[in-house]
């Protein structure tokens, strides 16, 4: 018993100790930031809108100060130039693509040629269809982003092709006429 009583101290200091301290409040965890990364690379698959033959595969690639686009569009007029242009939905539903929208134009500016002044981020130099109505793309963008989330931000986006071309100057979007192939750019890595 005596063994017992000499504990008795020791068991009541602890236990005193613990009663005088203040508990902790825990400090709230603040929610994860979510961040859609960067890519490096996209692609975009052109089908046929509006009963033509329209096709391609475009790839999309982050370089200094924007998007270098490479690839190959096939089933144009021959010896045509066509209107080509990122626009502001990533949706190619519609039999005509008008569910992909306007031009891409975060900075609500007129249209016009990329590289000439003020332009939709949208805006693209016309392809231009060789004697089997192909067209090697290979253009950089500048000024737009693949994912991130920015305003300037193209991925999940449209690439429409148009059947005749931008001229650079009509508003909204160049006289460029109906959308002849759309697809929806997505990030690959």
């Amino acid at each position: 018993m005596r063994l017992s009583f000499a504990l008795l101290p020791l068991s009541a200091a602890v236990l005193l100790s613990a009663c005088g301290s203040a508990p902790k409040k825990s400090q709230p965890t603040p929610p994860p930031v979510v961040t859609t990364p960067v890519a490096q690379l996209a692609e975009a698959n052109l089908a046929p809108a509006s009963a033509s033959i329209v096709s391609g595969r475009l790839v999309l690639k982050t370089e200094s100060g924007g998007v270098h686009v490479t690839g190959l569009v096939g089933g144009l007029q021959p010896m045509q130039q066509a209107g080509f242009h990122i626009h502001e939905r990533g949706d190619c539903s519609a039999v005509d693509a008008s569910s992909a929208g306007n031009h891409f134009n975060p900075a609500g500016v007129a249209h016009g040629r990329a590289g000439s002044g003020k332009h939709h981020l949208g805006d693209i130099d016309n392809l231009q269809a060789d004697a089997q109505g192909r067209a090697n793309v290979d253009v950089h963008l500048k000024g737009v982003t693949l994912g991130g989330g920015a305003a300037t931000d193209i991925a999940g986006r449209a690439l429409v092709v148009h059947a005749r071309a931008d001229d650079y100057r009509s508003q909204p979007a160049g006289n460029a006429g109906v959308r002849i192939a759309c697809g929806v750019i997505r990030a690959t890595r």
